[in-house]
């Protein structure tokens, strides 16, 4: 009778909990999980819980000196990449455990109740895959998250742990807006019509994005990267590199500033076009004004964004010998939020719109 009792309290409650108010939760658990992702890039923490999924073999992150001197010790095989003597503070080991506390013990439990609200709640097919696909992908995360540990932050692990936050952030994203058609509450401002090569344009743009800041985190998270055009100021370290509009890639490690910079001015020229041809359109298709309107708030985020990664070049001190890292944590957040606009606008646009933006029938 117990078990019956608590498996009606469990449907209760997935009956209970609107899938809408669910996953807005769910979207801003996961851009504070990204935010505080970045700033342990920020403050060199990413190895200040060396084992998983405990820190320093406890479940807490007030490890003294000597505690972690003493672990270190019966672990030497995981000696920290920056040599057995380096030691971390109480703060850097707690943005580890948080960012590991928001993720496994809050964001996790979440993504398991949507997918079960969606099993009970909704008969669309869209919702209910994008329910099972975001379960999916959170557990993925974590595995990306242990493996990530394993292998010392290494550059590529970080970045495919970010990209692959992005993809569950837009899996949940894509469960919000097939909800809001499966009940006709779909916001005005949502209702996109596009054409089938204008949502090409935009699924092209959003891989282009994607593209920048999988190598921006490549380049963040690459020991000297970040010095790769020089620190001579502007102009001559940005928006040129060493005083060249390009140089050679000898290694694509230590080069990848500038792989990146080309990128993101291949993806800044495209979206330019992207947005002068969808607004040439509306003058004899107005139904697409608001495509135009999202097409040019992307190029918007994306243009300032650019402007944010020079400030990061030029804030460079050789006093401290370092950059304002704050910069480098938003610009991080701004490139993904681009992205994250352009694959929405993608997911959320269609050819068949039965209204116009001015909500009267087409």
């Amino acid at each position: 009778m117990r078990r019956l009792g608590e498996g009606m309290g469990a449907r209760n409650l997935a009956e209970s909990v609107p899938i809408t108010t669910l996953s807005i939760v769910v979207l801003a658990v996961t851009a504070s999980v990204i935010a505080m992702g970045g700033m342990i890039r920020i403050y060199d923490a990413g190895e200040s819980c060396p084992d998983w999924p405990t820190c320093f073999g406890t479940w807490g992150f007030d490890v003294s000196e000597d505690e972690q001197e003493s672990w270190w010790d019966e672990n030497p095989e995981e000696e920290d990449s920056r040599g057995a003597a380096h030691r971390y503070t109480t703060f850097e080991i707690f943005t580890e455990w948080f960012h590991r506390l928001l993720a496994g013990a809050l964001l996790g439990p979440m993504m398991f109740l949507l997918w079960v609200c969606t099993r009970v709640q909704s008969t669309d097919r869209q919702v209910r895959n994008a329910g099972l696909l975001g379960l999916i992908l959170i557990v993925w995360q974590g595995f990306l998250g242990y493996l990530t540990v394993r292998m010392d932050n290494e550059h590529w692990s970080v970045a495919l742990h970010l990209v692959s936050a992005l993809a569950f952030t837009l899996c949940i994203l894509w469960l919000l807006l097939s909800r809001w058609r499966e009940t006709d509450k779909t916001p005005e401002m949502m209702q996109i019509y596009a054409s089938s090569k204008q949502r090409r344009m935009v699924a092209l743009s959003s891989m282009g994005a994607l593209s920048a800041v999988f190598i921006g985190v490549y380049v963040s998270t690459t020991e000297g990267a970040n010095y790769g055009c020089g620190v001579a100021g502007i102009s001559e370290s940005w928006p040129l590199c060493h005083g060249e509009l390009l140089i050679p890639v000898d290694d694509i490690a230590t080069d990848s500033q500038i792989i990146h910079r080309v990128i993101v001015a291949l993806e800044g020229i495209a979206l330019l076009m992207a947005t002068f041809t969808t607004w040439k359109r509306v003058s004899f298709e107005p139904e697409s004004r608001r495509l135009a309107q999202w097409v040019s708030l992307a190029t918007g985020v994306f243009l300032f964004n650019g402007l944010l990664g020079g400030l990061y070049v030029i804030s460079y001190d050789p006093g401290t010998n370092s950059f304002w890292e704050f910069l480098s944590l938003l610009h991080l957040l701004i490139g993904s939020i681009s992205f994250l606009i352009l694959a929405t606008i993608w997911i959320a646009s269609r050819e068949d719109m039965t209204s116009v933006p001015d909500g009267t029938s087409s």
